[in-house]
């Protein structure tokens, strides 16, 4: 049943600091939604630099909303979904790129299953790797044990020893996932109204396993569906240094409290607590050591490739060549990157197809651009912030 403005779906975006990977995403979201009744709102989090004068031009259909400070991810959620009218609520992360048959592919899915609560898609990151984050168990004492002291990892496949990341079933196949990504979440307006939107005690982390397990728990089945594939340039709203280490661990301490803690036994909760304590370490240590194709040394210019739409790569050219960010190469085999450039002849569903088939060579960085925005953006390294360029 539609909401009684006829509204099928309204997409809420939460901006902090990251403007041209926005642009990026609105131009992909606009085009996945165009066939439908559809709103999509974005709130700008304080983000403290010219992020709404850069965008509001670009996309009049946009409806902006500015805080005046950062009010966590999970609140600026439920600031839009108050304003939201569709039938459908889509919480999507402002580095995604959607393929412009997303929604018609997620929707047909939502109305096929019976008791469907949340829905999340297969994504990839900057280096067309796939994120495991696509789909995951909740993190009960056992399975935050199994994750924190390196089980899982140990035994990726495991039902018993690897259900956070669901490892033991098929990432090609759809199937219930009771933890879905915050980063790209479908719910129905009719769902969110029974439980409620996101828990703003979580100012950034753990919401979306928060939301997903109050969606479970009133008796709906989250549904993890690869059908279609997004990019998600990982972690570019927030770098991967030991700030984010503590807020993250942090975040999901909260949640174990929350959900998890009573009938705990103290020496077990202790456990757990110095567990959690020693994985921050670790992950604060290992978050120096990204991978993805690596940047040119100092002093070497970016040999860049342009593929895809040829009225962009012909308008792309001189600006490129003028910025001094890179030298164009003719050959993609001389490229130490690729830029896609989207366009007419170039969708963005065929840049993210192009983007998994040479991330498997680890050869190239890569950069989108999408027609008729004024950037070009990538982030090879899912541990790290992107890459943008001013065009």
């Amino acid at each position: 049943m539609l909401t009684s403005c006829g509204m099928t779906l309204s997409v809420i975006i939460v901006n902090f600091r990251v403007k041209y990977f926005l642009e990026l995403c609105l131009h992909s979201v606009e085009k996945a939604v165009r066939s439908l009744e559809a709103e999509i709102i974005v709130v700008d989090n304080h983000s403290g630099d010219d992020s709404l004068d850069y965008l509001r031009p670009r996309f009049p259909a946009v409806r902006f909303i500015a805080n005046k400070e950062n009010l966590g991810f999970g609140r600026a959620c439920n600031q839009a979904l108050a304003q939201a009218n569709g039938e459908y609520i889509l919480f999507l992360n402002p580095d995604t790129i959607l393929p412009e048959d997303f929604a018609l592919h997620c929707l047909s899915f939502l109305v096929a299953i019976p008791r469907i609560g949340g829905l999340g898609v297969r994504m990839v990151d900057g280096s067309g790797h796939f994120l495991k984050e696509s789909r995951r168990g909740f993190p009960t004492p056992w399975v935050g044990f199994c994750r924190l002291t390196g089980l899982s990892a140990l035994f990726p496949r495991s039902r018993f020893f690897s259900t956070y990341y669901l490892g033991h079933l098929p990432a090609n196949a759809p199937h219930p996932a009771p933890v879905l990504s915050g980063a790209c979440l479908w719910v129905s307006r009719a769902i969110l109204d029974k439980v409620g939107g996101f828990d703003e005690q979580f100012f950034l982390y753990a919401e979306d396993i928060d939301l997903s397990y109050r969606i479970e728990n009133a008796g709906y089945r989250n549904f993890y569906y690869p059908g279609t594939t997004i990019v998600h340039f990982k972690g570019e709203s927030t770098l991967k240094d030991i700030r984010y280490v503590r807020q993250f661990y942090r975040a999901m301490r909260q949640f174990r409290r929350k959900h998890f803690n009573k009938g705990l036994p103290a020496f077990l909760d202790l456990g757990v607590q110095a567990a959690i304590q020693v994985r921050a370490g670790v992950a604060a240590v290992m978050g120096g050591f990204g991978g993805g194709a690596k940047a040119p040394g100092n002093g070497e210019r970016v040999r860049t490739f342009l593929r895809g739409d040829a009225t962009e790569i012909a308008r792309l050219k001189p600006l490129l060549a003028a910025s001094g960010e890179s030298v164009i190469v003719d050959h993609q085999q001389e490229a130490s990157e690729l830029l896609f450039c989207e366009g007419e002849s170039f969708s963005f569903k065929e840049s993210i197809q192009q983007l998994q088939r040479v991330g498997k060579a680890g050869r190239w960085r890569v950069k989108f651009h999408a027609s008729g925005s004024g950037s070009a953006v990538g982030s090879p390294d899912r541990n790290g912030r992107g890459e943008a360029i001013d065009l």
